[in-house]
C-alpha cells in the first residue's frame, strides 16, 4: 500500500472476497449460526452474479444443507430438473452414442437441476442481505493487509478514478481498508488475491501444480418444440485431437433456451490451438448444425476452471484467512460441477470460524475437508484428469472410467494417487514442432468472431483506466513468445484482448485491448513465459453474466 495514500477503514469480524456461491454461502452460514457476527462481502462485478459463469447442471445437495426450504421458495433459482443423460463420441461427421451403463453412478445427474449460476448467486445474495450481511458490489479487492507478525488482517479495495497514465482524475477516490479477524478468499479460479496468498505462504508446496481449463458458453433461443427441458448431452472427441483434453456440454432449459458450451483443458500442446475457435467449429458438427438451425445466439461468456482435483488442492489456511470454493480447487472434473462443493466449503469454513472465532488459523477447516462431502466427492475421481493428460483420448478416458468403477465397486484405485507432472503453461511445444491449425472464417449465423461474442457478454470497463493486464517484461512477447510459439496469447484468449500488429513501417507491436477482457484469467494461466498477470480493473468493470 502506498503510505502517502490516506485510507479510511472499516472493521468487521469476517471479510469475504467474492460474492459467488462459496463466499455467499459462508456469509449466510455465519449469520445463521452467529447472528451478532459482522460480515462484509466485496464483489468486483457490478452486482452479485455479474461475473458468475458455469455450465450449468447443479447438484443441489449443499444448497439443501444451507437453505433447507429453498425448494418451496417462489423465487427459487432452480426449476428445471435434470432428465436423461446422453453421452457421445464425435468424429467429424458422426456422433457415436456411448451407453450410460459404461459410466459409474457418480456420473449420473439424477436429482440435479439445469439453471443459471448468475441467478443462483443473485438468490443467495438476497438471502445473505436479508440476514444482515453487508455486500459491497463493484468493489475490487486489490491487496491483502498484514500485521507485524505476518498475519492477514483484511484487504485493501481498489482506488477509483485513476487515469491510464497513473494520475488522479477529478473523480478519484482512494480504496479503503477492510480489517477483519478472518479473511476468506472466494474469488473463483485463479483469483488475484488467492494467487498472492498461495505464493506468499507457500500453500502449494505439498500439493504441486494446479490444473485448469477454459470453459466457453453460449445461450441460444431455438424454434418452439426443439428444446426438451431437462435433456443433458455431453460429448468427447472432434474437433479436438486425441492428445487434447476437453469436450462439450449441451443443456436444454426452459423457454426454448439451449445452453451450448465447450471446455478445453489448458495443458494442450499445440500453440496454434484456439479454444474459442474449437468451440465455434464444434457447432458445425452435423448434429449441432441440425439442432441450432434457425436459432438465435443471445449471450456468450468464458471462464477458467480449476481441474487439478484432490491432489492439487493447496493448503487451505494461512494466518488470518482461508481459501474456499474454486479458489481452493474444488471442481469435480468428470462431473463438470463445482457449485455444490463451493457451497459446502462456505458452510464448513463458517462452522470452523463459529467454533473458534479467535483462531489465528482455522485448523478445523484444513483438517476436515478431506473427510467431508467435498473430499469424498473429489477423492473418487482424482485420477481422471492425470490419466487423460498422460494418455489422451481414448485410452486415458477409458482408464479414468475404469478407475472410477474401481472406487465404486472396491473403494480404492489401482493407480493410487497420480500427481500432475507440470504446470499448464509448460505444456506448449514450440511452433516448429507442431502442425499449425487453420480455422474457417465465421459465417455469423452458426459460428462467430470474438468481437461480436464479447459484445454479447455485456463487457464494459471505465474509460482511460490503467491496463489491468500487467506484463513483467514488455519485450518477452515479441522477443520470445512470437518467434518460438507464434504468440499464443492472440489465440488462447477467448475475447480478442491480445493482437500482433504491423504498422506501415513494418514494425511489429504487441497490442493489449484490455477493454475486451471478460476476466476469464486464461492469459494468467497459459502464457508460456508466465509474463502476464491478471489484476482487478476498476470495480464494476467486466462482463454481465447475471442471466447466464
Amino acid at each position: 500500500m502506498d503510505e502517502a495514500t490516506q485510507r479510511d477503514h472499516v472493521t468487521c469480524d469476517v471479510v469475504i472476497v467474492g460474492a459467488g456461491p462459496a463466499g455467499l454461502s459462508a456469509a449466510i452460514r455465519l449469520r445463521q449460526r452467529a447472528p451478532d457476527m459482522t460480515v462484509i462481502v466485496v464483489e468486483k462485478g457490478a452486482e452479485p452474479g455479474a461475473h458468475s459463469l458455469s455450465g450449468m447442471v447443479m447438484d443441489p445437495s449443499a444448497l439443501d444443507m444451507l437453505l433447507p426450504d429453498w425448494r418451496n421458495d417462489p423465487d427459487r433459482p432452480l426449476r428445471t430438473e435434470a432428465g436423461e443423460d446422453y453421452f457421445a463420441f464425435l468424429t467429424q461427421s458422426r456422433a457415436i452414442s456411448l451407453p450410460g451403463k459404461l459410466f459409474p453412478p457418480l456420473m449420473s445427474n439424477k436429482g440435479c437441476f439445469i439453471g443459471s449460476m448468475g441467478e443462483v448467486v443473485t438468490y443467495l445474495a438476497k438471502k445473505a442481505e436479508d440476514m444482515g450481511v453487508d455486500i459491497y458490489p463493484a468493489i475490487a479487492a486489490t491487496d491483502l493487509l498484514f500485521d507485524s507478525t505476518g498475519r492477514v488482517t483484511g484487504i485493501v479495495t481498489g482506488d477509483m478514478g485513476i487515469n491510464r497514465d497513473g494520475t488522479h482524475s477529478k473523480n478519484y477516490t482512494p480504496g479503503i481498508e477492510l480489517r477483519a479477524k478472518h479473511t476468506l478468499l472466494a474469488e473463483g479460479a485463479r483469483g488475484s488475491l488467492s494467487k498472492k496468498a498461495i505464493a506468499h505462504f507457500g500453500l502449494d508446496v505439498q500439493s504441486g501444480f494446479q490444473k485448469f481449463g477454459t470453459g466457453l458458453k453460449e445461450v441460444w433461443e431455438l424454434p418452439p418444440g426443439r428444446v426438451v427441458p431437462g435433456r443433458i448431452v455431453h460429448t468427447l472427441g472432434w474437433p479436438l485431437d486425441s492428445q487434447t483434453g476437453g469436450g462439450s456440454f449441451v443443456y436444454h432449459g426452459q423457454g426454448n433456451r439451449l445452453t451450448v458450451g465447450f471446455v478445453v483443458h489448458l495443458d494442450y500442446r499445440n500453440p496454434t490451438l484456439s479454444p474459442f475457435d474449437e468451440f465455434q467449429r464444434f457447432k458445425t458438427h452435423p448434429t449441432m448444425r441440425a439442432l441450432l438451425d434457425g436459432g438465435r445466439r443471445i449471450s456468450y461468456g468464458a471462464r477458467a476452471l480449476t481441474e487439478g482435483g484432490w491432489q492439487a488442492v493447496p493448503r487451505l489456511i494461512f494466518p488470518g484467512g482461508a481459501l474456499i470454493g474454486c479458489a481452493a480447487g474444488f471442481m469435480n472434473v468428470p462431473r463438470i460441477k463445482g457449485a455444490h462443493n463451493a457451497i459446502a466449503s462456505g458452510i464448513q469454513v463458517a462452522d470452523a470460524i463459529v467454533a473458534d472465532p479467535d483462531a489465528v488459523e482455522l485448523s478445523a477447516w484444513q483438517d476436515g475437508w478431506r473427510e467431508s462431502t467435498i473430499g469424498r466427492d473429489l477423492f473418487a475421481v482424482r485420477n481422471v484428469k492425470p490419466l487423460w493428460s498422460r494418455h489422451g483420448l481414448p485410452l486415458g478416458v477409458a482408464l479414468g472410467a475404469c478407475d472410477m468403477w474401481c472406487h465404486t465397486v472396491f473403494g480404492k484405485s489401482p493407480f493410487g494417487t497420480l500427481r500432475h507432472d507440470k504446470a499448464d503453461w509448460a505444456s506448449l511445444s514450440p511452433l516448429a514442432e507442431v502442425t499449425p491449425i487453420t480455422y474457417p472464417k465465421p459465417d455469423h449465423v452458426l459460428t462467430f468472431d470474438r468481437l461480436s461474442s464479447v459484445f454479447l457478454s455485456g463487457v464494459t470497463h471505465a474509460e482511460n483506466q490503467p491496463c489491468h493486464l500487467k506484463l513483467t517484461d514488455p519485450d518477452i512477447s515479441l522477443a520470445h513468445n512470437l518467434p518460438v510459439y507464434g504468440e499464443p496469447a492472440r489465440l488462447y484468449c477467448p475475447a480478442g484482448v491480445y493482437e500482433i500488429e504491423k504498422n506501415s513501417d513494418d514494425k511489429t507491436s504487441f497490442i493489449i485491448n484490455s477493454q475486451n477482457c471478460v476476466h476469464c484469467k486464461t492469459c494468467d494461466i497459459k502464457d508460456p513465459a508466465q509474463n502476464i498477470t491478471w489484476t482487478p480493473p476498476e470495480g464494476g468493470g467486466g462482463p454481465i453474466y447475471a442471466s447466464m
